[in-house]
């Protein structure tokens, strides 16, 4: 996405930790959303199969219902569902500026096709309506010859559209959130991602694990909103067929609890994928709130399918809001810590580019081994362990990469848990350069 990288501007540190923020709002709007749509057009269909098989109306009027539910109306699915995705795409574009990690490259493919999957569920959603309007009119009332043939042209043309854009739809929409899992699980192990291919890392076991992970979610999150608009937030309406409501609460909240069955077993395989590098104390945290959450979902889905209790089905389906929030979070986390140099190193060329700006890029040439003397020679060595480990052990990896290692001078992080950490020496960006020439000069030399 080299378009995007020429609108990429530098970043302070301070701006690229507000990003990661705005990427966690952004996609905590658009993976409920999203979720549900997914889950409720295939609900959808399926309970139209089941309908043809069976000739039950209740399963027609809850394929309606579901879509109707899961959709909204065309406004919310640009709102929720592309211009948070379109946000998302510029953030990684900025946060990942100058890196190979095809994460961009992903995220909009996954916009092209969950645009076109928008308009065919969209469409299926209303066609829908249109059919169910045919099938209330009685032909046999239509006296006019022309009027009766439009009426069965129109009516199987709408038949015609709920099928295939249902399905296509379907289809669409699953390969464009398979796109966006990839994204999301090459950034979140930016620091270990070893899959150049472009189409064959889609299938990297970690991105299939976390495809997996989101369809589990997707179904269970789809039921858990099932049982709230029609139990909770329709609650005036279950009272006219109480049959029906029964229907209703009985397949959405056993469905629900088959969903989520294996999502615990999941997010624990998915928390333990993750490297050293990382994982931090915040990961495993929003990992456990995650899976509390979902303990508690298991027992509101109970609740309401064993004890009929619709009281549970107001609380059922933010649990489950919250605890996919949860899941994101904790993978921005990870994220945050797997791109911790790197945005080390963006923000020290801003620094950089801040400091020419600002005319300090002109002072005299700062002495390397000076300030080294000074600031290092206390903890390290070149050729021996010290208080720090050895330089020329850990030289190697900056070879080619001054700007990594000045990123890492200026803010250091653990790397070695055999070292304590190593304090901040405080070095103005071109102290920091000089240092980092200093090294590799050395470096140069022994070999």
């Amino acid at each position: 996405m080299d378009f995007l990288d020429k609108l990429v501007l530098p970043q302070s540190a301070e701006h690229i930790e507000l990003l990661h923020y705005i990427l966690v709002l952004v996609l905590a709007l658009f993976v409920p959303f999203i979720s549900v749509v997914f889950g409720g057009a295939f609900a959808s269909l399926q309970y139209g199969k089941k309908y043809k098989k069976t000739n039950n109306p209740y399963y027609k009027k809850l394929s309606k219902d579901v879509i109707e539910y899961v959709t909204v109306n065309n406004s919310v699915g640009v709102i929720l569902g592309i211009v948070p995705l379109l946000t998302a795409m510029l953030i990684f574009a900025q946060l990942l500026h100058k890196t190979q990690i095809q994460t961009v490259g992903y995220i909009a493919l996954s916009i092209v096709f969950i645009i076109v999957a928008l308009f065919m569920i969209y469409t299926y959603r209303y066609s829908m309506m249109v059919s169910t309007v045919f099938d209330s009119v009685n032909p046999d009332s239509i006296k006019d010859k022309d009027a009766e043939d439009d009426y069965k042209k129109l009516k199987a043309s709408s038949s015609y559209l709920k099928i295939k854009y249902g399905k296509s739809g379907l289809v669409f929409l699953f390969i464009g959130l398979w796109f966006y899992v990839a994204a999301i699980t090459s950034a979140a192990n930016f620091t270990n991602w070893d899959f150049p291919g472009f189409i064959t890392a889609l299938a990297a076991p970690k991105v299939l694990l976390n495809l997996l992970i989101f369809i589990t979610f997707a179904f269970t999150l789809t039921n858990g909103a099932i049982l709230f608009i029609h139990l909770y937030w329709n609650e005036s309406k279950k009272d006219e067929d109480p049959e029906y409501t029964k229907f209703v609460k009985d397949i959405a909240s056993r469905a629900g609890l088959k969903a989520s069955v294996s999502l615990p077993f999941l997010i624990l395989i998915n928390l333990f994928s993750f490297s050293n590098t990382t994982l931090s104390g915040s990961v495993f945290v929003y990992t456990v709130v995650c899976i509390v959450l979902i303990f508690l979902a298991y027992h509101l889905f109970y609740m309401i399918q064993f004890k009929n209790d619709y009281r549970f089905s107001s609380f059922i389906f933010f649990v489950l809001i919250f605890a996919s929030i949860a899941f994101i979070i904790k993978d921005q986390k990870a994220m945050t810590n797997a791109t911790e140099i790197h945005s080390l190193t963006l923000s020290t060329e801003y620094d950089k580019i801040l400091a020419d700006l600002k005319g300090e890029g002109t002072v005299a040439a700062l002495s390397g081994k000076e300030i080294y003397d000074v600031r290092c020679a206390s903890c390290h060595r070149f050729e021996q362990k010290l208080v720090g480990p050895a330089h020329f052990d850990v030289l190697p990896k900056y070879v080619g990469n001054e700007p990594k290692l000045v990123a890492f001078i200026r803010n250091p992080v653990k790397v070695d848990p055999a070292f304590p950490p190593m304090p901040n020496p405080g070095l103005k960006p071109q102290e920091a350069e000089a240092v980092a020439k200093y090294l590799l000069d050395e470096f140069a030399k022994r070999k």
